[in-house]
């Protein structure tokens, strides 16, 4: 299998370095992509800022290769969907691409139920991230309160080179429920974007048209399951 990176920074490098013999190229800045190099590959994953997607949407879309993109702080067209099933292809949309967060997310969706049973919880999610990241609060943030469902303060603060913290805090007069994630290294998001993109090429169950990561990974164990 061939698949293409869009974006060599932080987390894109490292896909780079993942895939090593199977990554069929490197695109960035100094060597952006076109349709005619991204149709010799068979999927292409993408890591690049917000403010960059307008510069490969359309030619990620032109190609009509499977796509996993990693950009947050990007509006995404309302007609997405139907874009790229008119291409015949599949594309997976996440925050986060560690697999470990769909965990969070299963952890979050019980604790949103279980709270009904408190008295009067506060929620507040507090994320940290490297100063280079330019969205604040991140994608993943926002996902953890669309997840939530609940009246929650989201903050946000930049620091050093932090891979990703992320924390849910459940608060009444009485207790306090923390729930944590924190990325020890970037490879984690590296390599659910590799299995993303692998599941698009290889399952034939996936079918065309644009998915959450979340949704994906649902499917995948429920399949294995």
């Amino acid at each position: 299998m061939k698949i293409a990176v869009i974006g060599t920074g932080k987390t894109g490098g490292k896909v780079v370095e993942l895939l090593g013999d199977e990554c069929s190229e490197a695109f960035d800045e100094h060597n952006p992509p076109t349709v005619e190099k991204l149709k010799q590959s068979d999927a292409v994953i993408i890591f690049v800022p917000g403010d960059a997607v307008p510069d490969v949407i359309d030619d990620v879309l032109e190609a009509g290769i499977p796509a996993a993109w990693g950009s947050t702080g990007f509006d995404w067209p309302e007609d997405l969907a139907d874009q790229v099933k008119k291409k015949n292809t599949s594309w997976v949309l996440a925050s986060n691409f560690s697999l470990g967060m769909n965990v969070i997310r299963k952890s979050i969706q019980v604790i949103s139920k279980a709270s009904s049973i408190l008295k009067d919880p506060e929620f507040h999610i507090h994320e940290v991230h490297h100063v280079h990241k330019k969205d604040a609060p991140s994608g993943t943030a926002l996902s953890w309160k669309e997840w939530l469902d609940k009246e929650a303060e989201v903050t946000s603060a930049r620091e050093g080179d932090v891979k990703g913290i992320h924390e849910l805090t459940v608060k009444t007069g009485t207790e306090k429920i923390t729930l944590k994630h924190k990325a020890l290294d970037r490879a984690l998001f590296a390599e659910g974007a590799i299995w993303a993109a692998k599941q698009m090429v290889e399952n034939p169950d996936i079918e065309n048209g644009v998915h959450a990561f979340g949704q994906l990974f649902d499917q995948i164990i429920m399949e294995e399951g």
